[in-house]
């Protein structure tokens, strides 16, 4: 139990600075913007990999590795905090549909994301 506590833990901290390098990567190539753009990227990038882990893992027989790479590496990455923070942001701004389409895209791209990972992975598989 306390090993993968350890590996959720590692994981986490690994997801944690690849949000926030992909975030610095993103304001360096597109610049200060209003949107939310980095976090909507990282949650749907992130369901696309847990999506072809997911699969990937029970194919391969990795499952054991899902609180590594799914609870803290995944988890870490994608950030639905900050979503709800970056919503009310936009929202206490008076950008109400400016938020409800942040809402909207996140959630459908994310699902698409995870979807698309599932797809990838069953290719990979076949």
């Amino acid at each position: 139990m306390m090993l993968t506590l350890l590996f959720v833990a590692l994981g986490g901290a690994i997801g944690a600075a690849l949000r926030f390098g992909f975030g610095l990567a993103v304001l360096r190539v597109l610049g200060p913007t209003e949107f939310p753009l980095a976090i909507i990227g990282v949650n749907v990038v992130g369901s696309l990999l847990m999506g072809f882990f997911v699969v990937m893992a029970a194919h391969k027989g990795l499952t054991h590795l899902s609180p590594f790479v799914m609870t803290g590496l995944v988890g870490g990455f994608t950030t639905f905090s900050a979503f709800s923070l970056e919503t009310v942001t936009l929202m206490e701004r008076g950008q109400i549909a400016t938020a409800g389409f942040y809402v909207l895209a996140s959630v459908g791209l994310s699902i698409l994301g995870l979807m698309l990972g599932l797809w990838l992975a069953r290719g990979v598989i076949a």
